[in-house]
């Protein structure tokens, strides 16, 4: 047979359930950020970089595979 404790309920302490505390922490931060062209071509033009949209498409696609691959692993 169990044995039974009872309290006071000055003794219990209460705490907010915070879901981020049964989280994995590479499931939490590894979601992917989108890459967009536009995005591409103003970092071009800040850093002053010379490109055409064959170039920016080809950056796009290289990227969003590496950031995939990124959060599988």
């Amino acid at each position: 047979m169990k044995k039974t404790v009872v309290l006071k309920a000055s003794k219990v302490e209460i705490t907010p359930f915070v879901p981020d505390d049964f989280i994995d922490v590479k499931q939490r931060y590894g979601t992917m950020a989108k890459i967009t062209k536009k995005a591409l071509k103003h970092l071009a033009d800040d850093l002053g970089l010379l490109y055409d949209e064959k170039q920016i498409g080809f950056a796009k696609k290289l990227i969003t595979a590496y950031l995939e691959r990124q959060v599988k692993s």
